[in-house]
């Protein structure tokens, strides 16, 4: 029972450094941009009513919508839109046109992800190092620089992973929201009436009399839920119970106090709605102050760019980007991987977005859409989960999923107003990546369709080879391809040129499906071709490593002869030849072709050993 409770707990401390950073250090921005908009008349019966809307914001979207919903939707112990997307497809399974519909969609949502992975680290860590502009006027030139060259060291430390900082992680942040409820609690104790904006009365007075301001601020307040996917995202990393704990019991009161807090502060100076946040604090600690909230909004962008990694190698599973260079940083955890291209994309995105916004007011203009747009496509989905895969009745699907789509609709309308002053920033992030996935995605099928063509069945060509059979020679050859059932073309190659057959051949078919994880058990379907020939296919989840030659060790004891030093591995590396008149546009299949010819080798993404690997080159027109 002991070990229960002390694995729950750190667990919960674990989720509080990574699956939290983010929504807490939204505390340095959301009052500052509702309040300093202009846009709200300075009354006590306003700052009441934007309190409780704030309050009611993290009750409706954090801890009804996703603490409680949408944690359920679990794919085998995975979160996240990836995750969601591959349960509403598998749901819909049987309606082929909804489901192409729910895939684009959820792709789309899985590319805003990176529009939020540029603008988060960015907002963030600007704006706690815009406190030093409180502490003297005189550090507002350095507030850049100082920006760019804390982002730099943090993506120059991703290489060598987070195994060895990840630990100070949990206590860092469990010290920062600490340090905020402390603040808010000392501003509370001076006027304990601002407590009563708890009560929806004021959030619902507020919208009533200023309906027309209310939309307009909707864009504003948003910004006190963003990091709301990011507890979804990371539920296989802790678990449901432990986000869940950690919510309740740290975040929502600490978050709570720290708003409530600023309300008062600003009912009693008004003038400190420039930086509420960081006027909060005593002239002593104001300095402590700034490099805590560095520290904790470091560690939320850190949890940002791990997300970016992962949702990258499992859109790669999926097939809707191509193989990249995948680095893992630790020896236990397979999750932490490192992607050099993800990597540099994102901070050279990021000092753009930094240098071209210049402020975090600024950057909160293009904050928003990014994430709005994400919570609407996970309450959709969220609806096709629940009806179709879970066969909930109709009524209780509607009435469980109206509720957040009509909130999520009222954020995401609001931030629309947002689009022309830095909106399309994340927006034009997200269309680039989803062009790349979707020209991907044809391209590839436009690739086996041209495949298909000239494709011989494996099983005839097999049968009228051993009528007259080549050369045999000692040892295994695996030959790689991408349909099951057909003739590879490194082995038309391998005959053509070489005019031997190895005395044991697999024919191997790797599969990625729309499953976090396929266990060793399940891995590996074997089917004897006689002749000591195998058709294999090898199955993976969109979160497993592709490994071939540890998939083909199990087997071994199923009649199949594989010895690893006597294996051969043969690969067709593919040149894609544009042609006018084909599936997609030619600047199209030009990309497709580029995308194509500088992916990794899938000699390092299958993890083949690299002097077994034996490549023929072949052209495709498409």
């Amino acid at each position: 029972m002991s070990n229960n409770k002390s694995s729950l707990a750190a667990l919960t401390l674990g989720a509080i450094g990574v699956v939290y950073g983010d929504i807490g250090t939204s505390v340095l921005y959301s009052v500052k941009e509702v309040f300093g908009s202009g846009h709200v008349p300075f009354t006590e019966e306003n700052v009441y009513g934007i309190l409780s809307i704030f309050f009611w914001t993290l009750t409706a979207i954090v801890s009804l919508k996703y603490v409680v919903l949408v944690l359920r939707a679990d794919n085998n112990g995975e979160g996240g839109l990836v995750a969601m997307l591959a349960l509403a497809s598998r749901s819909v399974a049987d309606k082929p046109e909804l489901r192409k519909i729910l895939l684009i969609v959820g792709i789309f949502g899985t590319c805003l992800f990176y529009g939020d992975g540029v603008i988060t680290p960015a907002i963030s860590v600007l704006s706690a190092v815009e406190g030093l502009e409180v502490v003297s006027p005189a550090f507002k030139r350095y507030v850049i620089p100082l920006t760019l060259l804390i982002l730099f060291g943090l993506f120059a430390l991703q290489k060598k992973g987070t195994a060895g900082i990840g630990k100070f992680f949990g206590p860092i942040t469990v010290v920062w929201f600490i340090a905020i409820a402390l603040l808010g609690l000392s501003h509370i104790a001076t006027n304990p009436a601002i407590l009563l904006a708890v009560s929806p009365h004021y959030a619902l007075g507020f919208t009533y009399h200023n309906p027309h301001i209310t939309f307009i601020i909707l864009g504003a307040v948003v910004l006190c839920v963003t990091g709301g996917e990011a507890l979804y995202a990371d539920m296989g990393h802790f678990g449901k119970k432990p986000i869940r704990v950690a919510w309740f019991t740290v975040v929502m009161p600490a978050l709570t106090l720290n708003y409530f807090g600023q309300g008062a502060l600003l009912l009693k100076n008004p003038d400190a709605v420039k930086n509420p946040f960081f006027m909060m604090a005593p002239d002593w600690a104001l300095l402590p102050l700034v490099i805590l909230a560095t520290m904790a909004t470091v560690i939320a962008s850190q949890a940002l760019i791990s997300g970016a990694f992962s949702v990258t190698k499992q859109v790669i599973q999926l097939g809707y980007l191509p193989r990249l260079n995948i680095v893992h940083t630790s020896v236990r955890e397979t999750g932490q991987i490192y992607i050099p291209l993800v990597n540099w994309g994102l901070f050279v995105a990021i000092v753009f977005a930094v240098v071209m916004f210049k402020s975090s007011s600024n950057l909160a203009a293009a904050y928003g859409i990014a994430v709005c747009t994400d919570m609407l496509i996970t309450t959709i989905l969220t609806f096709f989960v629940i009806r179709y895969g879970w066969k909930y009745p109709l009524w209780l699907c509607i009435a469980s999923t109206s509720y957040f789509f009509v909130v999520d609709f009222a954020f995401f309308a609001s931030n629309l107003l947002k689009l022309f002053d830095g909106g399309w920033f994340p927006l034009v992030i997200g269309g680039a990546v989803f062009l790349l996935m979707v020209t991907w995605k044809d391209g590839r099928r436009l690739m086996h369709e041209a495949q298909s063509v000239d494709a011989l069945d494996l099983k005839s060509f097999l049968e009228s080879i051993f009528l007259s059979p080549p050369v045999r020679v000692d040892g295994t050859a695996v030959f790689l391809t991408a349909e099951e059932g057909t003739v590879p073309n490194a082995m038309l190659h391998n005959l053509k040129h070489n005019k031997v057959l190895h005395e044991h051949n697999l024919f191997v078919t790797v599969r990625s499906h729309e499953v976090p994880w396929i266990p060793l058990g399940k891995r590996a379907e074997i089917e004897s071709l006689g002749h000591n020939c195998w058709q294999i296919v090898l199955n993976y989840g969109f979160k497993n490593d592709p490994d071939v030659p540890k998939a083909l060790e199990q087997i071994k004891d199923r009649g199949c002869e594989f010895e690893p030093m006597s294996t051969s591995y043969f690969l067709s590396r593919d040149s894609i030849i544009p042609s006018v008149g084909g599936g997609m546009a030619i600047w199209r299949e030009k990309l497709f072709a580029q995308m194509h010819r500088n992916a990794s080798a899938a000699a390092d993404f299958l993890n083949l050993p690299n002097n077994s690997v034996v490549e023929m080159g072949s052209k495709i027109e498409i």
